[in-house]
């Protein structure tokens, strides 16, 4: 539930390293009914059956059970249509009102709902933080008076990557208001506004100071103030809301050896609408259709009022933090941007000649991207139901370079030499094939590792001795519970329920014959960076109670 730089998808975000005029309703239901009409674009000619066929040829090369793209131009009827099946077993076809979770990409509408409480004068981007929410703080005194709220909306916190996400994912007791109290215990790894690292818990700050100015929930103020203006009514902000049987289903590979590898499968969601200001927006490539037009029109609707003004969607585009530098382009990477920086939820880099506002958007079994050619005016939205971030980005470029009329790179063979690198790394992580158990064996008596261990941001692990042999329950995340299995010299493997996605190694730190400390990391390679094991430091605070 992560996006940026991920280890096996983008669970919550989008890469940029890896790296969108037209409205919904009429124009839309011409675009959806339609069956062989041209979208020139740019340079280019691209026609619907051109479209359907690069598709296909993406969704059958890397086993997508169904997708949706959404494409938006100057003078031509929207583009959306879905192509494949709901989920893997089902009859159900995806169609253009077929509704994808959309992850990271909801932080743009995080973005948007700001700039317009900064428009009707509620607040400025460069109010603290503290002057908004007088209970926030960070670790550091002086970034928690200095914070404001464009910080939180641009990855240079100083926090690690990824930092806090297992208060919010796999689906935990935790509140938005401990959440909010738990970012003083998160230690930081760069100096404030010194680095970039993505984060999904500043981003919840974002709603909560929303949910403040307004008087009601970050989802209410995002369906007023925006999905209804814009006609997006299939679109749903937060999971709880989300119903009907048009839903995109969820796919992954679930090994062998770990997840990641292995043939494709439908798995279950399991978000809860805390992290909705980061990633709870569920939408169609129809609605699609109206989010990219008003971005694209900065602000502005077809009547000629305003969602926002043209300042503030300057401000949403201009680039804040700097992500990557690198090389640019070659034969291996043709669309690699020298620069690439962080905007207000959006990427900004290069894309060939022209200058690209991007973002994907992950989270358990689902991939999207959403692209903007401001200068071009072309929109596009790849909605896929699976978590490799493979097709969603090469089908994303793909289309790009049609669009703009760009001789086009081989995304097909990119992505599937990239897939296969990335593969092969990780069995050879794993010895070829199982995971290697580590020598050693526990120093003491497994009764000397039983007990209640507590973390100051997390809260408590409970290890318990039975029968069998020791057990571990994560308290605040109920799937986070199993046997513990001998992984080395103190140390443990989960043995997790399917549902948990991700096992951990569990060290228990020995001093003089006594637990002092528990650390953990994931145990796979893979995993995604929201499964932030390694951000923990568990003391002991007792006996196992229930």
């Amino acid at each position: 539930m992560a996006a940026g730089m991920d280890r096996r998808s983008v669970v919550f975000g989008g890469g940029a390293a890896l790296v969108p005029l037209a409205w919904p309703g009429r124009l839309v239901a011409q675009a959806s009914a339609s069956s062989g009409g041209a979208l020139s674009g740019g340079d280019g000619a691209l026609a619907d059956a051109e479209i359907d066929d690069l598709v296909e040829t993406f969704r059958a090369r890397f086993e997508v059970p169904g997708l949706a793209v959404c494409i938006v131009r100057p003078g031509q009827a929207p583009f959306a249509r879905g192509y494949g099946l709901r989920a893997l077993g089902s009859a159900g076809a995806v169609d253009a009102h077929t509704r994808f979770a959309i992850g990271s990409n909801s932080k743009a509408f995080t973005s948007a709902m700001l700039a317009i409480l900064v428009d009707r004068g509620k607040l400025a981007w460069d109010t603290p933080v503290v002057a908004l929410l007088p209970e926030f703080r960070l670790y550091d005194p002086v970034a928690t008076q200095q914070f404001t709220v464009r910080d939180l909306l641009i990855h240079n916190s100083g926090l690690p990557l990824g930092a806090g996400d297992l208060m919010t994912f796999p689906a935990t007791s935790h509140t938005l208001d401990d959440i909010l109290h738990g970012l003083r215990f998160l230690k930081p790894v760069a100096g404030f506004r010194t680095a970039y690292a993505y984060d999904n818990t500043l981003y919840l700050v974002a709603g909560m100071i929303i949910a403040r100015l307004t008087g009601q929930s970050w989802e209410a103020a995002v369906t007023k103030e925006i999905l209804q203006p814009l006609g997006m009514t299939g679109t749903v902000a937060g999971f709880s809301a989300l119903n009907g049987q048009n839903v995109a289903g969820r796919h992954a590979r679930l090994g062998p050896p770990v997840r990641g590898l292995g043939p494709v499968q439908p798995i279950m969601p399991h978000e809860q609408d805390k992290i909705d200001a980061a990633g709870g927006i569920n939408a169609s490539a129809h609605d699609a259709a109206a989010w990219l037009a008003v971005q694209l029109a900065r602000g502005r609707l077809p009547d000629g009022s305003r969602l926002w003004s043209e300042a503030q969607a300057g401000e949403m585009w201009a680039p804040r933090t700097i992500v990557s530098s690198d090389a640019g382009p070659d034969s291996a990477k043709p669309a690699r941007s020298v620069i690439a920086g962080y905007a207000l939820g959006w990427f900004v880099q290069q894309y060939r000649d022209q200058r690209l506002l991007s973002h994907a958007g992950g989270l358990s079994g689902q991939i999207t991207q959403h692209a903007l050619l401001p200068e071009r005016g072309i929109g596009l939205a790849v909605y896929t139901g699976t978590e490799e971030r493979y097709s969603s980005v090469g089908l994303r470029n793909a289309l790009l370079d049609r669009l703009i009329g760009v001789a086009p790179a081989d995304w097909v063979a990119l992505m599937l030499a990239q897939r296969e690198a990335d593969h092969a790394r990780a069995l050879k992580d794993f010895g070829g094939g199982a995971i290697p158990q580590p020598a050693g064996g526990p120093a003491l008596p497994l009764a000397a590792y039983a007990g209640r261990y507590r973390d100051p941001w997390y809260g408590d692990i409970a290890v318990t001795q039975g029968p069998a042999g020791l057990h571990i329950r994560f308290v605040p995340t109920p799937v986070f519970e199993g046997p513990l299995e001998v992984w080395g010299t103190d140390s443990f493997r989960t043995r997790f329920g399917p549902q948990a996605e991700e096992d951990a190694v569990v060290h228990f730190a020995v001093e003089q014959g006594r637990v002092t400390g528990v650390t953990i990391a994931a145990l796979s390679p893979l995993a995604d960076f929201s499964y932030d094991f390694q951000h923990l430091a568990f003391v002991p605070v007792g006996p196992v109670s229930r």
